[in-house]
């Protein structure tokens, strides 16, 4: 008896088998109506609904339902006084996704991989994702003894480089909000768990401009960090090295708190931030 041939485990897939069939029937055709109203809509900036239907050659009806759809969705907006529409926010958050994916991962690049090389230490690049650090990307040392942070990986603010770079822009109410949430994970004895610990290193993080942690989270590694401001001066990022205490010493945080600070500035201006001087 021949046995029968085994079947290949199902492959993950970003796509049908049939992808490349280029007919319509890989579209969905009101969708693709419904974002010709949004991106037309777009470029007026503003419409009636008369207006942007005539304009498309679409049905007062169809356009309308359209619209609405898109409303309750926060994509576009409607002003009774003068009947008109336009773009909402919620298009501006969905795009704006794409721009931090783009702009802030491939123009911190070049930075993580020179701190990497002026430091000889890994460089991270990381954001803030409720009250833990997300980490996006990172250069990694060619020491053999090194830190790593994989894109996707989360770490608890409160015990991170990048955290208290980040929290140290926050309110005190926010800081305080963070604690009520969810209380914070001792790591290792010199982890920051109450709230008074934690504003005295955030104070000193702010008048330094980096920020320092010492084994809080790993025995053994250390970690400095600086913020990365949008255009309204507010922290959205943070850029760090990790290694070991035996590289990292007290010596040469200074020194490379200094270089961190320095690339977190420039990727800034690059973004269009500003940067805000010390309290």
């Amino acid at each position: 008896m021949v046995d029968a041939p085994k079947s290949e485990p199902t492959r993950a897939r970003g796509r049908p088998k049939a992808w490349t069939d280029k007919t319509d029937q890989n579209t969905i055709k009101s969708l693709d109506r419904a974002l010709d109203v949004l991106a037309r809509l777009g470029d007026l900036e503003e419409a009636t609904l008369s207006e942007l239907a005539s304009d498309l050659s679409q049905s007062p009806a169809t356009v309308y339902r359209i619209l609405t759809t898109f409303q309750s969705h926060g994509f576009t907006e409607f002003e009774a006084a003068r009947q008109v529409w336009s773009v909402g926010a919620g298009a501006f958050l969905t795009g704006a996704k794409f721009l931090r994916r783009t702009s802030l991962v491939e123009r911190a690049r070049p930075h993580l991989r020179a701190l990497m090389e002026q430091t000889g230490e890994t460089a991270n690049l990381g954001v803030a994702k409720d009250f833990d650090v997300l980490f996006l990307s990172q250069s990694e040392t060619h020491h053999a003894i090194r830190a790593f942070f994989p894109p996707g990986t989360l770490s608890p603010m409160h015990a991170s480089g990048i955290g208290k770079a980040l929290l140290a822009q926050w309110s005190q109410a926010r800081i305080e909000a963070m604690f009520t949430h969810r209380a914070p994970e001792t790591f290792t004895d010199h982890t920051l768990v109450t709230p008074e610990a934690l504003l005295r290193d955030l104070r000193d993080t702010r008048q330094r401009g980096y920020s320092f942690d010492a084994e809080e989270k790993n025995i053994g590694m250390r970690c400095i960090a600086a913020p990365v401001f949008d255009i309204y001066g507010e922290a959205v990022a943070g850029i760090s090295i990790s290694g070991p205490v035996a590289r990292v010493t007290d010596a040469k945080v200074a020194e490379m708190g200094a270089a961190v600070r320095a690339h977190a500035n420039a990727l800034t201006h690059e973004l269009g931030g500003v940067v805000l001087p010390p309290p």
